[in-house]
C-alpha cells in the first residue's frame, strides 16, 4: 500500500515512462523478466537486415512499450484501490518477446476489454497519444488564443430552471452509440442543434468520439460557428472520454464551454487536477457518477460543483432511473443541497413522467439525447419530453 499511497500524490496523466530503460525489465504480477540476452539476439537479427544504425531505435521502442505497459498496470492498482473497475493500461498487453530466433506475444486475460467502456478507454489512450505527437501542448496553447470566449454553462442551466420551473435541458447532438447503433441517418449537427435551441434547450452536448459514436470535434466547431451567425447562445459540452489533460485544452481550442469527466474511469487526483485546469480556463466540469461509491468519492474531491448521475449500468448497459433517486437520498442529498451543487439526470429519460421523477429526486438539469434526436422534428421532441413548450 505504500507504493499506492505515493502514486496518489501525482495525477496519472502526468506519468510518462522515461526512455532510458535497462536491459532487464521485470513485469509486475507475471513473474516474468526479459533478459538482455534476448535483446542481443534481436540486435543480431536486425543487424543482418538493416545494419547497426536502426538497432538502438528498434530496441528502444520495444523496451518503451514494455515500460508503458508496466506503468499502466501500476495505474490500475491505484484505480482499483478507489473502486474503479475500468483498467487504463495499454490494450495490447506485454509487447512481443524474443527467445532465441523466435518471437511470441504473451497472451492473458488482460489483453481483452471486459466491457464497452473499457474498450473505448483503451482505444482513447492510444488515440490521444497519437494526437499529442501531432499537436504538442505548447502548440495547442497557442490555439487557445484564437478560441471563442467561454460561455457560462452552469449559469445557463440555473437560468433555465428558474425560468421554466423544470430541469434545464442539455440536449445531445448524437448520431450513434455502441448500444443503439445509428440513431439518426440524415444527421445534420447544425440543423439539430438549432432545433434544440429553438425548442428551449439551455445547453448542448456534442459527441466528439468518432469510432464509437460517429461524432467529431468538427461538429462542435460547426455548431459554434453557426451560433455566431444566427445568434445562438447555447453553451457547449464536449462529450468525450477524457483520459488526459491534453484533451481539455484541445476541447477549449475547438470552442467547448464544458467537459465531461467520468468517475468510473479517472482516479480522484486526476479529477481534482483536471477541475483545476478547467477553472483556469473558465470552463465547467461535469463529473459523472454511476453508483453510491463513485458519488461518495466525488463529493470528497475539492472543487466539484457540477455532478451528473448516469442511470445506465456500465457493465450491463441496463437503465434504471431510480438510480438518481437512490444517489440523492439521505446524507448525500444534504451535502449536495448545502454546497448548492447542480445535479444532472442522465439516461433513460423519455417522457414527462421521467422528467418529473428525477426532478422530484433533486436534479436541476437533465442530459437527453436518444429520445429527442430520433424525432423527425427535434424541436417538437423537446416539447414532448417535457409535456409542454419550454421555449417560452
Amino acid at each position: 500500500m505504500e507504493g499506492l499511497a505515493s502514486l496518489r500524490s501525482v495525477p496519472s496523466f502526468t506519468c510518462r515512462p522515461k526512455r532510458s530503460i535497462s536491459g532487464t525489465t521485470a513485469l509486475r504480477g507475471n513473474s516474468l523478466s526479459f533478459p538482455s540476452s534476448s535483446s542481443v539476439v534481436r540486435a543480431q537479427q536486425m543487424e543482418s537486415k538493416d545494419g547497426p544504425s536502426s538497432i538502438a531505435s528498434e530496441l528502444q521502442k520495444d523496451e518503451l512499450k514494455i515500460k508503458e505497459w508496466e506503468v499502466g498496470m501500476f495505474h490500475n492498482e491505484v484505480a482499483a484501490a478507489q473502486g474503479i473497475k475500468i483498467r487504463r493500461r495499454p490494450p495490447t498487453g506485454p509487447p512481443k518477446h524474443y527467445v532465441g530466433p523466435f518471437e511470441f506475444r504473451l497472451e492473458n486475460e488482460g489483453n481483452t476489454p471486459r466491457n464497452i467502456l473499457e474498450e473505448i478507454i483503451w482505444h482513447k489512450d492510444t488515440e490521444i497519444a497519437r494526437w499529442r505527437e501531432k499537436k504538442p501542448l505548447h502548440s495547442l496553447l497557442k490555439d487557445l488564443q484564437k478560441a471563442p470566449p467561454v460561455r457560462d454553462f452552469v449559469g445557463a442551466l440555473r437560468a433555465a430552471n428558474l425560468r421554466t420551473g423544470l430541469p434545464g435541458l442539455i440536449a445531445e447532438v448524437k448520431k450513434a452509440s455502441p448500444s443503439r447503433g445509428v440513431l439518426r441517418e440524415n444527421f445534420d449537427p447544425v440543423e439539430i442543434a438549432q432545433a434544440y435551441e429553438s425548442g428551449g434547450a439551455a445547453c448542448l452536448s456534442v459527441l466528439a468520439d468518432e469510432k464509437y459514436f460517429q461524432g467529431s470535434y468538427e461538429n462542435m466547431v460547426a455548431i459554434r460557428d453557426a451560433g455566431v451567425q444566427k445568434n445562438m447562445q447555447c453553451p457547449l459540452l464536449c462529450k468525450e472520454f477524457i483520459v488526459d489533460a491534453w484533451q481539455i485544452y484541445y476541447a477549449r481550442s475547438k470552442g467547448a464551454d464544458a467537459i465531461l469527466l467520468i468517475a468510473a474511469v479517472l482516479p480522484d487526483l486526476d479529477i481534482f487536477y483536471m477541475i483545476k485546469i478547467c477553472k483556469k480556463l473558465k470552463m465547467a466540469t461535469l463529473v459523472e457518477v454511476h453508483n453510491e461509491r463513485e458519488m461518495d468519492r466525488v463529493l470528497g474531491i475539492e472543487g466539484v460543483e457540477f455532478i451528473g448521475i448516469n442511470n445506465r449500468n456500465l457493465e450491463t448497459f441496463e437503465v434504471d432511473t431510480s438510480n438518481t433517486k437512490k444517489l440523492l437520498e439521505g446524507k448525500r442529498g444534504e451535502v449536495i443541497r448545502e454546497r448548492d451543487i447542480i445535479v444532472v439526470g442522465e439516461s433513460g429519460l423519455f417522457t414527462p413522467d421521467d422528467i418529473a421523477y428525477v426532478q422530484e429526486a433533486g436534479v436541476k438539469a437533465v442530459l437527453v439525447g436518444e429520445s429527442i434526436v430520433k424525432q423527425s422534428d427535434p424541436k417538437k421532441g423537446v416539447a414532448q419530453l417535457f409535456g409542454r413548450d419550454i421555449s417560452l
